[in-house]
């Protein structure tokens, strides 16, 4: 089968905040698929944060994006040609080769879903990356307990939407952080005990030392900067802090001066972690059980900010930075 994709390139490397001219769309012929590949039409796509460091030619946990190459990313899609065991036409699968309508890969970088367990696009929120992620940083790294207070910054991220309501299925007190009036009713409605308009708030250490006047056992970390150096005044002795991300100096080109408190590190005894999910995969298998269950019995709600067709990518990508969604972004492409 012969098909020529539509495919999202960088198209130069951002200085400070990316912008549309950032991205390029081009389209090519793509080869057949050989053995062992498959031939996947991309239903739904996702855009994250982290994809704005790998647009830096820098040394990470990830290889930097190549100019004049088509971005990657989290995406959902259906199988049109197979040359692989265990994969046949029509088959559902999530895969890394988003931000492209088709795409030819190797059947070992894709995973069949049940779209009886959720719909599609819940494999890109609840059930894929987001849930994940929560689920490793509260469970592995924050050891949550029921009864023990929290802080999630960017609750109504597609991250913190997951760790506020995991938080929770798990006993927690959450004290959580949003940007704007409908983003705060709308985390509270995910079952935050406290939330925190952070744009509104004079002084971010004073409100958190009001919502947790005992402190904080688990600080779960989206943001940086000023909201990490307000979880370290505010953290109880020996608390643990979880690093999943620094939203806030993603565009940044020279260090942040925001930090404070960070001598709390050792006079607390704290214990701060980051982590990369790709390396918990062991745990999967544990979280795909639970996140079913709590999807099921009403537990874990999501919310999706939803841009439709390819070309609109780019577009949904910098809403990340300018607070544009709530829940989880994504791209619809197509119906199955």
């Amino acid at each position: 089968m012969s098909v020529v994709a539509q495919e999202i390139l960088l198209n130069s490397r951002p200085n400070g905040a990316p912008t549309l001219d950032t991205f390029r769309s081009v389209r090519r012929s793509l080869p057949a698929p050989s053995d062992g590949q498959l031939l996947v039409r991309t239903l739904w796509m996702s855009v994250d944060p982290y994809m704005r460091g790998r647009m830096r030619d820098q040394p990470s946990y990830i290889a930097p994006f190549q100019v004049g190459e088509p971005l990657e990313g989290a995406a959902v899609g259906v199988v049109e040609e197979s040359r692989a065991e265990n994969f046949a036409k029509g088959d559902v699968v999530s895969h890394f080769s988003g931000w492209r309508d088709h795409a030819v890969i190797d059947a070992t970088t894709a995973t069949k879903i049940d779209l009886d367990a959720a719909p599609a696009e819940a494999w890109l929120g609840p059930l894929g990356v987001p849930g994940f992620t929560a689920f490793v940083g509260l469970e592995r790294f924050g050891a949550l307990k029921s009864g023990e207070t929290v802080f999630i910054s960017a609750a109504a991220g597609a991250v913190g939407s997951m760790a506020v309501q995991i938080a929770k299925a798990k006993g927690a007190r959450v004290i959580a952080s949003a940007g704007s009036d409908d983003k705060v009713a709308w985390v509270g409605e995910l079952g935050a005990d406290e939330v925190i308009n952070y744009k509104t708030a004079k002084d971010l250490t004073a409100a958190l030392r009001k919502a947790a006047p005992e402190g904080l056992d688990v600080y779960f970390d989206n943001v940086g900067g000023k909201h990490l150096d307000a979880a370290l005044a505010v953290a109880k002795d020996s608390a643990r802090i979880v690093v999943c991300g620094m939203i806030a100096g993603y565009n940044d080109e020279l260090p942040s001066e925001t930090m404070h408190h960070l001598s709390a590190i050792v006079i607390k005894r704290l214990s701060l972690r980051g982590f990369i999910v790709l390396d918990h995969y062991d745990l999967y298998p544990e979280f795909s059980a639970a996140m079913i269950g709590w999807l099921k019995e009403g537990k874990v709600k999501s919310r999706d900010t939803v841009h439709d067709g390819l070309d609109s990518a780019p577009k949904a990508f910098l809403g990340l930075f300018s607070g544009d969604n709530t829940g989880k972004m994504l791209v619809k492409l197509a119906d199955r």
